[in-house]
Parts: structure tokens; C-alpha cells; sequence
């Protein structure tokens, strides 16, 4: 669909949206509540304890194991009893996971369950307690090769997206499903109107991406939080490992114990696709969401944190500016946490959010969610701003130059070019919070640039990109690249086990509750922590792959090369009084893996840049840099602690 009729579709429906409000009503709501416009809210008018539990098990078209028929993805279904006795159809909610039965959903890992005849009895999370009660269907999806679904796992790829796309094709009719596994009863799915949002944290948001990425019709919408957007940037930066393992460990982790005994022949594919040299291949190709954005049909409410150091922020940033490019409907949220649900991070008007999200998408309301503004963004612990839109329109490339300082590796940053070079030597022993601690002293491991003490606020809003030319001494280097807030802050203690929240013992609940479902979880608070520099955001790469983000070469000592590092996108106000810092280095430990040998690496500075989002621009940078302001940090700044060792499962934090 081209931007200009994507466009045309979204203006069309809100201007429809109060004209079929009465239509709406008779088909979604008792008799009694079907009063025209007045509605805004879908209310919980159904009975959850008595709501329809079932299974179907819906052909995917795809035979990933080789056993000679097509593999089938268990769906479990609950849906509320009474439209459907009342002749009416209901949307859909969904969530397709690989985590069901291996490793749990949500802050308490939550498994499903089932009763003697196989229906589910735990739903895990709170959407089908809250919004069953409410006229909408909550469907729980195993991807291939987990739990009870035939197939294999292949971690992103043709497999994983099909196991979800074939459910929302189900939904409007256009496949086939059955009452048991192996069994040839078809079910049909006569209670829907096909209409489908879905929602998931991690690989279930992944999933929702990679499907909306198919441009499949029916799906309305999409909730994907922390979610993965090119399955290539969740395993490398530009050729340098995030990981010391490879998408093969996750589909063994993930896969059912059937699965991994009729699945040899997949694994061996994954390894043999996914190299660990980070060349991209056509393996990756298959899994990049973001070259079909443009296929996207479904609105997109994205949530990420902004500390996110398991799937990395570049993943949402990439993904929201192709959606932006694509004209796509879209809604943002960007927490100081890691990777945290916003269930714990701010429940309540999370819940309301997406409860009118879904009213305005699925339903249809006109509930002004669709004129709300299009980002909230954490700007302190518990403290959030709005923005109407996102990056604000007033936000602009400013080029930022570093030069040489008074002693080794303490230079300036600002506008003009400068000259000279700066040298250091990849300490594989250190990481971004060290270098952090000393921007001001002179050491061997990084080339810091710090600006003087700002005179106003200054608001970094999107991605960044460092241009650096540097000569190594070895065959391999790998570069890392951090922008740092120098000054005291309270920030969320990201780096911490609860990656910025505190669970605690007492419990709210949210929706319906039955014997096997409650829909009561534990209350969390913000952990934090007291700083004195906070890393905004971060960019890595392999030297190696100047020529090419997607193949690496050996380096020969005392070349000079060039490459872009791409940083991950932020939202960040560095205050008045505050400095603004950049670090050029190696190995960032705990982030990327070292190269094989340990290079000292030149850089020119004439050649070397930032280039970086800035509200109000060069001139804004100007304004904040003029003058002499007062450094309110002390001469050395201690961060949050190390980043604990990246996990290797884009899921839930146990």
C-alpha cells in the first residue's frame, strides 16, 4: 500500500469511527449498553468464570519437522460465552510466544496450565482477566516446536512468523484449523469478526513485528514491547558479537522436548545461516522486519526501554523510523528501565492505555487516543512527559567535532572541526561505566571528549551516528562508541537484577479472577540508584566492516580506515550545569565480545564526528555551550555498576 493511501486509510477511519459507533454497538455490547456515541469505553459486562476455554490446532502450511504433513500451532482460546449465544462476534487479542511452557511470561514467569481435557486453565498475564470480561477474545499462541505445536523453532525466521500468521488468517477464515492434533475435525472460528490485535513482550513482540511485516490483512494492530525488529542487530553490531552464542543455543532453549528430537535438521541449518564471524546472510535477510515496513497495515503502540541491554534500543529506533517513513499510525513509550513489561513499570496507566488503544483499534471508539500525544518518556523515576510527536518536529542533526585537550585522552567536544589524534589501547577488563568514571583523567583504554558545562537544557531526541577514522596496530579491532551525561542524577538503577524495579509482596489486580487464573500480581516500585554520569546511548562495531556493514575483513596495521557506527536511539535531557560527553573505545565488556587480538588504534581527529539529534539543532548545541556555566558534578563520576552479563534470551527478566 503506498504512504499516501496508508495515509488515506487512517484518516478514513477516524472520520468514520463516530458514524459506525451505533453499528458498532449492536455488534459488540448487550442490548442494553448499545446507546450510539455515548459509549467511549468497553466495560466488563461478560462473565469471566463461565467464558469459553478451548484449543484448536490451526495448519501452518509449513512441514518444518519433515515428517511428511503440515505442522499445526496449538491455539488456546478464551473468549466470552454470551455474544456468541447472542449471534455477535468479537475481536481478537493475541499473544504467540515460544516462552508457554519452558520458561514463563511475565514478572512472575508464568506458565500455562490445563484442565483433564486439555482446555487452558492459567492464561499467563493479565490480558484475558481484563479483557475477556470486556467483549474481546485473548488467544495464546505456541510458536512451532514449543509446547504442544508440531514444527520447529527457527528463532524469527519463516517458521516462527507463519505459526502467528496462519492464526490471524484463521481468524478471517482463510485457513484451516482442527479440534485435536493429529485429529481431521476442522474448527472453525465463527465467533470472530477476524478483527486482531496483537501484544507481547520480547520474542512475543518480535513476533507481532515480523508479522505486521507481512502486511497480512486482518491484523489492526500491534503492541510490541522490548521487542526485536531485525533479529541480526539482536545478535551483532555491525559485525562485532553481542552474544558468545548464536540463535541455534535459543532454539534449543526454547524447543519442546519432542521438538528437539525430530529437529536435528533445523538446528543445523540456523548454525549453518547464522555464522559467527557477523557477516549478514541470507539467514538474517529472512529475519530483518524492517526492510518490509512498508508492508505494515497494523498501527503500532511501541513500547522500549531506553536502557534496554538485552534487545538493544537500535531495534526499536530502526523500526519506528521505517514506520514513520511508511505513514504507519503509531504511538510510543520510552522508560528508564532495562528490559521491564510496562506492567511493571507503570501499571496503572498502562492498563488504561491499551485498554482505550484496543477500544479505538478493535472496536472502533472515538476515544481520542488516536489525538492523545504520540510519546510518553520517562524522564526521571516515576516522572513522564508527553510529546505530540516523536522525534519533536523542532529536532536536528548537529555535528559534533572532538579535539584535543590539555593531557592524552581528555579532549573538548563542540562545533568546530578539530585536529591532532588521539590513541588507545582496547582493555577487553573494562567497560562504558568505567570510562564513564574517568572522563577527566588521562587513561591508556579511551579517547573521551567532554563539551564545557552546559548554560541551558539540552534535549538529544532519535538515533545518533560517530564517524570515526582510526588506525589499528592489529589484523581486528572492534570500536565502541557511548554518549555520556556528566552530572548527578537519580536515575533507575537499570543495571541492577530488576533492571530498574523492586518486586514487591502485595498484590493488585486487574480484571477477573477464577480458581486456576487470578488476575492478581505482584506489585512492583522503582529501584534506583544515585549517579554521577549516566551512558544515554551506546554504538559498536567491528572495524573490520568499513567497507561493508555486512562482511568483515582483516585489517592491515597502520592502515588508516573509516567507518559509521550507528548509536541506539534515546530520548535525553542533559540539564543545564551538566556536561555532555563522548567516548571512543574498544572492547565494552559485558556488551560486545573482544577481538582475537588486542589493538592500540589511532584516531584523526580532523576525521572523527558525531552526528547527533538535537531539539533545536546546531544552534540549540551553541546556545547550550556558550558562555561558562558551573560543573555540578565532582572530578570523578561513578555510574551505575557494570552491566550485568547480557542475557542471551529475549525474554522475561527470570
Amino acid at each position: 500500500m503506498p504512504i499516501a493511501a496508508r495515509r488515506r486509510r487512517f484518516t478514513t477511519w477516524r472520520s468514520l469511527a463516530t458514524v459506525a459507533t451505533a453499528a458498532l454497538m449492536a455488534a459488540f455490547l448487550t442490548p442494553a449498553a448499545a446507546h450510539a456515541t455515548a459509549v467511549r469505553e468497553s466495560t466488563p459486562v461478560y462473565s469471566y468464570d463461565n467464558a469459553v476455554r478451548e484449543s484448536v490446532w490451526v495448519d501452518t502450511g509449513l512441514d518444518g519437522d519433515g515428517d511428511g504433513r503440515n505442522d499445526r500451532v496449538a491455539v488456546d482460546i478464551v473468549r466470552p460465552r454470551e455474544p456468541a449465544q447472542q449471534g455477535r462476534k468479537v475481536p481478537v487479542i493475541m499473544d504467540a510466544s515460544p516462552y508457554y511452557s519452558c520458561c514463563g511470561r511475565g514478572n512472575e514467569s508464568q506458565l500455562k496450565t490445563y484442565d483433564a481435557h486439555g482446555d487452558v486453565v492459567q492464561m499467563p498475564l493479565f490480558y484475558d482477566n481484563y479483557f475477556v470480561p470486556r467483549g474481546y477474545a485473548f488467544v495464546g499462541v505456541d510458536l512451532a516446536g514449543t509446547n504442544r505445536s508440531d514444527g520447529c523453532v527457527d528463532v524469527g525466521g519463516r517458521s516462527d512468523i507463519q505459526s502467528a500468521k496462519a492464526v490471524v488468517d484463521w481468524l478471517n477464515g482463510r485457513a484451516r484449523a482442527y479440534t485435536t492434533r493429529t485429529g481431521a475435525d476442522r474448527a472453525r472460528a465463527t465467533w470472530t469478526n477476524g478483527r486482531t490485535g496483537m501484544i507481547g513482550k520480547s520474542w512475543d513482540g518480535t513476533i507481532a513485528n515480523g508479522v505486521a511485516a507481512t502486511g497480512v490483512k486482518g491484523l489492526e494492530t500491534i503492541v510490541p514491547i522490548s521487542a526485536i525488529s531485525s533479529w541480526y542487530d539482536y545478535y551483532f553490531a555491525q559485525g562485532a558479537p553481542l552474544y558468545d552464542s548464536g540463535p541455534d543455543w535459543l532454539s534449543d532453549y526454547v524447543d519442546s522436548p519432542d521438538a528437539r528430537a525430530r529437529c536435528a535438521a533445523v538446528q543445523q541449518k540456523i548454525v549453518a545461516g547464522a555464522p559467527r564471524t557477523g557477516d549478514r546472510t541470507p539467514f538474517w535477510t529472512e529475519r530483518d522486519y524492517v526492510k518490509d515496513a512498508g508492508k505494515v497495515r497494523a498501527s503500532v503502540f511501541l513500547v522500549h526501554g531506553m536502557q534496554d541491554l538485552n534487545v538493544r534500543t537500535k531495534n526499536f529506533g530502526q523500526w519506528w523510523s521505517a514506520l514513520a517513513k511508511n505513514g504507519v499510525e503509531r504511538k510510543i513509550w520510552l522508560s528508564q528501565t532495562g528490559h521491564v513489561d510496562p506492567f511493571d513499570f507503570r501499571r496503572g496507566a498502562f492498563v488504561d492505555t491499551l485498554h482505550r488503544w484496543f477500544d479505538h483499534e478493535l472496536l472502533g471508539y472515538d476515544n481520542g487516543i488516536d489525538r492523545a500525544p504520540m510519546a510518553d518518556i520517562e524522564r526521571h523515576p516515576d516522572q513522564w512527559v508527553t510529546t505530540s510527536v516523536w522525534p519533536p518536529r523542532s529536532t536536528r542533526t548537529a555535528t559534533l567535532r572532538p579535539g584535543s585537550g590539555t593531557q592524552p585522552g581528555v579532549g573538548t567536544l563542540g562545533l568546530r572541526k578539530g585536529s591532532g589524534t588521539e590513541t588507545f589501547t582496547d582493555d577487553p577488563r573494562l567497560s562504558e561505566t568505567d570510562w564513564a568514571a574517568h572522563l577527566d583523567s588521562s587513561t591508556s583504554e579511551k579517547a573521551g571528549f567532554v563539551t564545557k558545562p552546559l548554560t541551558r537544557d539540552l534535549r538529544l531526541s532519535g538515533s545518533s551516528e560517530v564517524t570515526v577514522t582510526a588506525t589499528p596496530t592489529t589484523s581486528t579491532a572492534h570500536l565502541s562508541a557511548v554518549l555520556v551525561d556528566l552530572g548527578p542524577d537519580t536515575i533507575r538503577d537499570y543495571a541492577g537484577g530488576g533492571e530498574g524495579i523492586t518486586t514487591l509482596t502485595d498484590r493488585t489486580c486487574w480484571g477477573s479472577s477464577t480458581a486456576g487464573d487470578s488476575s492478581c500480581f505482584k506489585v512492583t516500585r522503582a529501584a534506583t540508584t544515585d549517579v554521577d554520569a549516566t551512558v544515554l546511548s551506546r554504538g559498536w562495531a567491528d572495524l573490520g566492516t568499513y567497507a561493508s556493514a555486512g562482511r568483515g575483513v582483516p585489517l592491515t596495521p597502520g592502515k588508516a580506515y573509516t567507518i559509521t557506527l550507528d548509536l541506539a536511539a534515546t530520548d535525553h535531557v542533559v540539564p543545564a550545569g551538566h556536561r555532555l560527553a563522548l567516548v571512543v573505545a574498544g572492547t565494552d565488556r559485558d556488551l560486545i565480545d573482544p577481538p582475537s587480538s588486542t589493538p592500540t588504534l589511532t584516531l584523526d581527529l580532523s576525521r572523527t564526528s558525531a552526528r547527533v539529534p538535537v531539539v533545536g539543532g546546531a544552534e540549540a548545541f551553541g546556545r547550550a555551550t556558550a558562555g561558562t556555566g558551573t560543573v555540578t558534578s565532582p572530578p570523578v563520576h561513578d555510574g551505575v555498576r557494570d552491566p550485568r552479563t547480557a542475557q542471551r534470551i529475549p525474554g522475561d527478566r527470570h
